[in-house]
């Protein structure tokens, strides 16, 4: 059995429930990490926790909006409580997109993207601040070309994605 570099590691990834994120999961799952998959819809978190042990790896799903930030704080002292330890890698790759013409996107539709990939990544970093490993943690945005690309029909996407990587440097920086 080759070793498993991430064992007796704990990770949180916001998001994790589909995409990248999941496939990220799946890789960390074989390389021994205990995980923990959030995302909005309970069922569609515990179904991407079955296909993540199913491939070796410890995973508990959690419920939870990354826009809600008691919830995630919450989801935070689940996690660190079910694995008896602190968060070592935190993964923040919820986001939300769809594609519309500047010219016809609401308010409200705007906010949304904003709300869930850059205020998400906030409050998720935020909460995992004080239950991260002190001596080693690592933060991981989940990003996209938008951050640094003007794409058609994605003001929006490239609005939050820009503020993400803006964040991410500020809370190294900082951190």
């Amino acid at each position: 059995m080759a070793e498993q570099k991430l064992k007796n590691k704990t990770a949180f990834i916001a998001g994790g429930t589909s995409g990248i994120n999941l496939a990220i999961a799946k890789k960390m799952g074989k390389e021994g990490a205990n995980l923990v998959l959030l995302g909005r819809d309970p069922e569609k978190a515990q179904r991407a926790c079955d296909e993540v042990v199913k491939e070796g790896g410890q995973a508990i799903p959690i419920a939870a909006d990354v826009r809600d930030s008691d919830a995630i704080t919450e989801a935070m002292a689940t996690a660190t409580k079910h694995f008896d330890k602190p968060i070592d890698i935190v993964i923040s790759g919820a986001a939300g997109n769809f594609l519309c013409n500047a010219a016809k996107l609401s308010a409200n539709g705007f906010k949304a993207v904003v709300d869930i990939d850059l205020i998400g990544t906030f409050n998720v970093f935020r909460a995992a601040f004080d239950v991260r490993n002190t001596e080693n943690a690592s933060f991981i945005s989940i990003t996209a070309p938008q951050a640094e690309s003007p794409y058609y029909n994605q003001a929006h996407a490239c609005a939050a994605k820009a503020g993400v990587n803006m964040l991410t440097k500020c809370l190294a920086l900082e951190w």
